[in-house]
């Protein structure tokens, strides 16, 4: 993946309309001084795999999306090892969607949860830029 996704990185599992898996092996750029991966990181990783299903979607129409609004919620630290984060679709409109995903450790064990919904640009619209596949992100 190109760009922060890889500078992260993030390793794209699997992407199709109904779900979206990312995986990433926690190291030194996750981590915030108390040595536990950063909030920031549970954001970025949601509004990735979030996007990348509603993009899906979207590309079907000729559309594309950008993130109107990410909420995550942090339920467990976690210091080291291989996280797995998962996003399925809540709502998909040709307007909005709503993706909801969440990170688990090695274990299974729940590192955090969050819904993005994202805005559906036509074609031309003032943020609407060419729509990226997942293979190009």
């Amino acid at each position: 993946m190109p760009g922060f996704d890889g500078a992260m990185g993030f390793e794209l599992l699997t992407a199709t309309r109904e779900e979206v898996v990312v995986e990433y092996v926690i190291d030194d750029r996750h981590r915030q001084p108390y040595g536990i991966v950063h909030g920031g990181v549970h954001c970025a990783v949601f509004e990735t795999v979030c996007s990348t299903g509603a993009a899906m979607d979207a590309m079907s129409r000729g559309q594309s999306v950008v993130g109107l609004e990410n909420h995550t919620s942090f339920v467990r630290a976690a210091r080291e090892g291989r996280v797995r984060v998962v996003a399925r679709p809540i709502t998909r409109g040709r307007r909005t969607q709503v993706w909801e995903a969440t990170a688990t450790d090695a274990s299974g064990r729940t590192l955090a949860t969050g819904r993005v919904r994202l805005l559906c640009l036509d074609p031309g619209s003032e943020l609407a830029g060419r729509p990226v596949a997942p293979a190009e992100r």
